[in-house]
């Protein structure tokens, strides 16, 4: 513990943390979280992972959540850091457990920092696979389902796993969004998923349709793309046995307009 510590910064309520607040965490895995990419001091939708915080607070521990208080904490946990780095923010409380999920919550900030990749990012091979997230809008806490898919997806030569209903309709990536060009145009998929804060941005650039995408349609589409806060927009160049152009001229766009906002500071 004190080796992570001391790789990366992490604090609890704006103090360094306590290994057994920590523990709660790994013992019980209750709670929610937000990532966001921080570039020169900056974030793109510093509003927008504020209010999913507040939301997810109610559905998770039906509490209320200050956004002042955990801005105040991530503001000092990134302190002194330059450059691009990603902060992820979580929300759980450490004497709710096994035992007792039921007790009245208190929440507490976890606030985490590590480095953050260069963009643009290489384009990406996904394995297609059923499974749906437990409560796919809430991005909480519980990655075990994903986390196990991107290893079998890893391991057959794939870069990540893209999730399928049942009946069909693709739904997102293990934890990004997915999005596709059909007859030029927008598409993203109309199916059960964490609606990422940056597919809310892009919604806003670009006009798009939320519209039902199967996954036996994805041979004709012109382009796809994945896209989350830490990589922005990243092309897609194959799922499963379909192999898709990556230099599809509204992707390269939607990528170039994502990265030129200035976002708001942090």
């Amino acid at each position: 513990m004190r080796g992570f510590c001391q790789t990366r910064r992490v604090e609890i309520n704006g103090a360094p943390a306590d290994p057994d607040d920590l523990a709660a965490l790994a013992l019980s895995n209750i709670g929610h979280f937000t990532s966001m990419r921080v570039d020169d001091g900056r974030v793109r939708g510093l509003d927008l992972h504020m209010r999913r915080l507040v939301r997810d607070c109610r559905v998770v521990f039906d509490a209320d959540l200050d956004p002042d208080r955990v801005l105040a904490y991530t503001r000092r946990a990134a302190a002194g850091r330059t450059g691009a780095f990603v902060v992820r923010i979580t929300v759980f409380d450490p004497a709710i457990g096994l035992a007792n999920p039921q007790a009245r919550a208190t929440p507490h900030i976890l606030v985490t920092t590590r480095a953050a990749g260069a963009m643009p990012m290489p384009p990406l091979s996904v394995r297609p696979v059923v499974y749906r997230r437990d409560v796919p809008y809430v991005k909480h806490l519980g990655l075990f389902g994903q986390l196990r898919q991107r290893r079998a997806a890893l391991l057959a030569g794939f870069d990540d796993a893209l999730f399928v209903e049942p009946d069909g309709r693709v739904c997102e990536g293990g934890t990004w969004n997915v999005g596709f060009v059909v007859d030029d145009r927008v598409v993203w998929p109309d199916a059960p998923c964490l609606r990422g804060v940056t597919a809310d941005l892009l919604k806003h650039l670009h006009p798009s349709t939320e519209e039902p995408v199967r996954i036996d349609e994805v041979g004709a589409v012109q382009a796809a793309f994945a896209t989350n806060t830490a990589i922005g927009v990243r092309p897609i160049r194959r799922i499963g046995d379909h192999d898709l152009p990556v230099d599809h001229p509204l992707v390269a766009r939607l990528g170039k307009e994502y990265r030129a906002l200035t976002g708001e500071k942090l």
